[in-house]
């Protein structure tokens, strides 16, 4: 396995749109969402250690969650485990784990990753992540994957790509912010658009390149902590620093105003598993096409609900079609599929009238 390969894996996120059993303590990463025995965070790192030397897969997450990284995934160091001590999107702590990289070898090439993802051909992601990590040991390049959309969604941002040439990497025209139905089908029918998977990769020497160009602020706030990475004192130099960064996605960042940028359209089945209905559309159905985790059913008149317990409680339900239908210790959810991008906001009520308590 080459050494000079490295993964850094997102497990930061909340996943607000998978409450109740999504919360701030106990985020959607951390659970068995597919009811396949194993959590989204572990899957993911198993499927990453089929390339990569699990030793070079570096967890980048929110320090209250140390310790659940730590316990699903036990050959993990504590080493590898690169802490937020606030939230500040992705292109902070991309490049935070970057320059920890770069000291450490200065020759890797590695991949960024989120945890909670769901690839069903792993063995095609491994030969998509391998001829992209050759393309990069080549040249300055910014690469990431993107899915060839099999329908208009508008949850998704779009990457268009440069449609003359026929190589199988391509160049990246422009990146496009989550569409309205009639926009992404029009770019569906035009042919050079992919769903934008949040999958990148690069040498370290290219993404630091690229923070240092377009980022300078950013840049000169992390680069001043070099002495201090992978010692004793990186603690205390990101306790008192990381809150100044500014708060910016990695896409907006340097994906977006960096012009060797490029994009492989992935070969393999993909899904961000961001809401209830996503994890339907992955999950078995009955004959009723209910999709069902943990629980037992007796259905009467119900068909196309999200049905998820924490053990095998038996539900009934008679009469309530595309709904989800969701129990976590003392909260049950209720909820139309067709407005599931509104739980976000449910929450939002709940804390408001409840205080934190189900949150």
């Amino acid at each position: 396995m080459n050494k000079n390969y490295y993964a850094i894996l997102m497990a930061g996120g909340v996943g607000s749109r998978f409450w109740p059993v999504s919360t701030q303590d106990f985020p959607k990463q951390f659970h068995d969402m597919l009811g396949t025995g194993h959590t989204l965070i572990q899957k993911t790192f198993s499927r990453l250690s089929t390339i990569i030397p699990k030793e070079n897969i570096f967890i980048l997450t929110n320090e209250i969650y140390n310790d659940l990284v730590l316990e699903q995934l036990p050959e993990v160091t504590e080493r590898q485990v690169v802490l937020e001590p606030a939230m500040r999107n992705t292109a902070p702590c991309i490049l935070y784990a970057s320059l920890k990289i770069q000291k450490e070898n200065p020759d890797a090439l590695m991949i960024v990753a989120p945890s909670d993802h769901w690839i069903e051909d792993e063995a095609a992601f491994t030969s998509n992540v391998k001829q992209a990590f050759e393309f990069c040991s080549k040249q300055d390049a910014l690469m990431t994957l993107g899915v060839k959309p099999t329908f208009p969604n508008t949850g998704y941002g779009y990457i268009e790509y440069d449609k003359s040439s026929e190589a199988p990497i391509k160049s990246v025209s422009q990146f496009r912010e989550k569409p309205n139905y009639e926009t992404a089908k029009s770019f569906i029918n035009k042919g050079n658009f992919l769903w934008n998977a949040g999958i990148f990769m690069w040498s370290v020497s290219s993404v630091i390149d690229a923070f240092k160009t377009n980022q300078s602020e950013l840049f000169a706030l992390f680069q001043k902590g070099m002495d201090a990475y992978n010692t004793e004192n990186e603690a205390a130099f990101i306790a008192e620093n990381y809150a100044k960064s500014e708060n910016i996605s990695v896409d907006y960042a340097i994906m977006e105003s960096s012009k060797n940028v490029y994009v492989l359209p992935a070969t393999f089945d993909w899904n961000d598993l961001g809401t209830w209905g996503s994890l339907y559309d992955k999950l078995e159905k009955d004959s009723n096409q209910n999709a069902i985790v943990n629980a037992q059913t007796l259905t009467e008149n119900a068909s196309g609900n999200m049905i998820r317990t924490e053990s095998k409680k038996l539900v009934v339900i008679d009469g309530l079609n595309d709904y989800i239908v969701v129990e976590k210790k003392e909260v049950l959810l209720i909820f139309p599929k067709s407005k599931e991008q509104e739980i976000k906001e449910t929450l939002l009520r709940v804390k408001d009238k409840f205080g934190d308590q189900f949150i």
